[in-house]
């Protein structure tokens, strides 16, 4: 596994620490800008409608560029926007910089993948980008804790700061370690990178995408109102049982980047029934204690944690380039938009335990969407696997190093 891999995850965990910043320290900063609460929310919003939408476009901005210089770019817009964030005096430069730096963050989620399939053997890409993707699970575990904890200590506006020193760093080692590569696309490639986007199976792939992340998140984001009023649990216990389903999202990550490359569409439709049924379980027994947490951390293991394969179909259906990379990352930040906004009005109609079932629906869906992946190898006789899926590489290839 090239080391460069392990660059890839570190500034990808700078980003989703940025990304749940706001999440930690809703008081402080309501307080200092004097706005509500949920105005303060609407910050994460803002950042993942700017990953959605602004995403694409900076990935696009920086596709004639050599990954390292792409890479350094975007660290630099990402790191002027944590720092506008850090010297906000007023809730429109807050909404500016949240923009900025989840423009950045999706751009460079793509890019970074790219590089990771770049400078890895075929054999071993779905491992590779699992490991990337642990800094999306590390920083989801330790995000919230990390920004409640420096907020607390030393005020809202050191969590950014404190983003801003990690993103250095990883620059930093960026330049002095990634090997030079070729652009992800030459003069006049974009059009054809854009072409790539008539096909009607890669929609209906990044669809897969967002149900599977729609499912995960109309659960999460409202795990700790169902933990304390349903459940019973008391909110002084919660933050560890949220840490605790953090782990097991590790834990599911690189179980499922071992088996992404060779067993793709398997691992996804094992963990989609697995998922449906812990969603389930955890509807039906949301009131006992023992069985809800079995399922949220069940929920943990097979959840996120199918972003490697979600990555791996993707990449075979099209290609491993940042534009598709970003525009992918929009669709599973739709998932997450999607699913905690349903869960929301779910609850008002029908109660906390409705984002579970909402979450179990999507999973369904998901399902769905695999049907015709299955039904065409059935037909032919085949079974699903790495090498049965169109546009998948050949089995071996050199790293493309200039």
């Amino acid at each position: 596994m090239p080391k460069s891999v392990h660059l890839m995850a570190l500034g990808i965990f700078a980003m989703v620490t940025s990304e749940f910043l706001v999440g930690g320290l809703m008081p402080q900063i309501a307080e200092d800008l004097d706005v509500s609460i949920p105005q303060v929310g609407y910050l994460i919003t803002y950042f993942a409608l700017a990953m959605a939408i602004g995403g694409p476009l900076a990935a696009a901005a920086v596709l004639r560029l050599r990954p390292k210089t792409a890479l350094l770019t975007l660290f630099a817009v990402f790191l002027v926007g944590n720092m506008l964030a850090a010297a906000a005096t007023s809730y429109g430069v807050m909404v500016l910089a949240r923009v900025i730096t989840g423009t950045a963050s999706a751009a460079f989620f793509g890019v970074s993948l790219s590089v990771v399939a770049q400078i890895t053997r075929p054999e071993l890409r779905g491992r590779a980008t699992g490991v990337a993707m642990q800094g999306l699970m590390v920083g989801t575990l330790l995000g919230l804790p990390f920004s409640t904890l420096i907020g607390g200590a030393w005020g809202w506006r050191a969590g950014f700061l404190a983003v801003g020193v990690i993103t250095v760093v990883a620059a930093v080692a960026t330049t002095l370690a990634l090997p030079a590569l070729r652009p992800a696309a030459e003069a006049g490639d974009v059009r054809a990178e854009l072409n790539t986007f008539r096909s009607g199976r890669l929609w209906l792939v990044m669809a897969t995408s967002t149900f599977i992340i729609g499912a995960t998140f109309a659960a999460f984001s409202y795990f700790t109102p169902i933990l304390t009023e349903v459940t019973g649990f008391s909110r002084g216990l919660v933050p560890l049982l949220l840490l605790a389903y953090g782990g097991a999202t590790v834990i599911g990550n690189a179980v499922v980047a071992r088996l992404a490359d060779a067993h793709t569409v398997r691992v996804l439709t094992t963990g989609l029934v697995l998922n449906t049924a812990f969603l389930t379980a955890f509807a039906l027994l949301a009131d006992l204690k023992a069985p809800a947490v079995v399922a949220m951390m069940g929920i943990g293991l097979v959840g996120v944690t199918m972003n490697p394969a979600m990555i791996s179909r993707v990449q075979r259906t099209a290609n491993a380039r940042p534009l598709v990379n970003t525009v992918h990352s929009s669709f599973i930040t739709f998932g997450v938009v999607i699913g905690s906004w349903a869960g929301g009005l779910g609850i008002n109609s029908f109660g906390l335990t409705a984002p579970l079932w909402l979450g179990a629906g999507l999973a369904v869906l998901a399902l769905l969407t695999l049907a015709p992946e299955w039904a065409g190898r059935a037909g032919a006789g085949t079974s699903v696997s790495a090498d049965d899926v169109p546009g998948a590489a050949p089995a071996r290839r050199q790293p493309e190093h200039v």
